[in-house]
């Protein structure tokens, strides 16, 4: 986000004129806020991982033992990129490669058990976190919140 941006919404104005998505929704607001909310629920512990360490290690969490180059298209990164964070992974006993046995050339990636558990404690760190954010707004927020969550939950599945 552009230092620019963030000036401009601190004063109150939109960071980009022509941002407004819909009447009374100002894009760049929104996208400043989700992106600051993003980054303080990404401050916690992390288990040692870059937050690029941490999307692999969900990815292969959430997609069970996947081929390398499924795991790059589903990161929209490079081959050789994943191959460094599968290397740190594995080398932090988060993930495992085996032999695909339906293709010598190729192997599965999959998340092993202190992988598993180190996911668990994140997304329980950051629950946490968010929820004692949450509880300390007050009810005509909360309110709004609870509104739009669905929307915000449309918004997060259609990247």
């Amino acid at each position: 986000m552009a230092a620019a941006d963030d000036a401009a919404v601190r004063a109150g104005q939109p960071a980009d004129a022509g941002a407004q998505a819909a009447p009374g929704i100002d894009a760049a607001r929104l996208r400043v806020a989700v992106l600051r909310l993003a980054r303080r629920l990404r401050k916690h512990d992390l288990a040692g991982l870059t937050p690029s360490q941490l999307s692999t290690l969900a990815t292969v969490g959430k997609s069970g033992p996947v081929r390398l180059g499924d795991l790059a298209a589903a990161e929209r990164i490079a081959p050789s990129t994943l191959t460094r964070l599968i290397n740190v992974l594995e080398s932090l006993g988060y993930v495992r490669r085996d032999a695909d046995t339906g293709d010598a050339r190729a192997f599965l990636v999959s998340v092993t058990d202190p992988g598993t558990e180190a996911l668990e404690r994140i997304k329980d760190e950051a629950t946490s976190l968010l929820a004692e954010m949450v509880t300390a707004l007050p009810p005509d927020q909360l309110d709004a919140l609870v509104a739009a969550l669905p929307a915000l939950e449309s918004l997060a599945g259609s990247g």
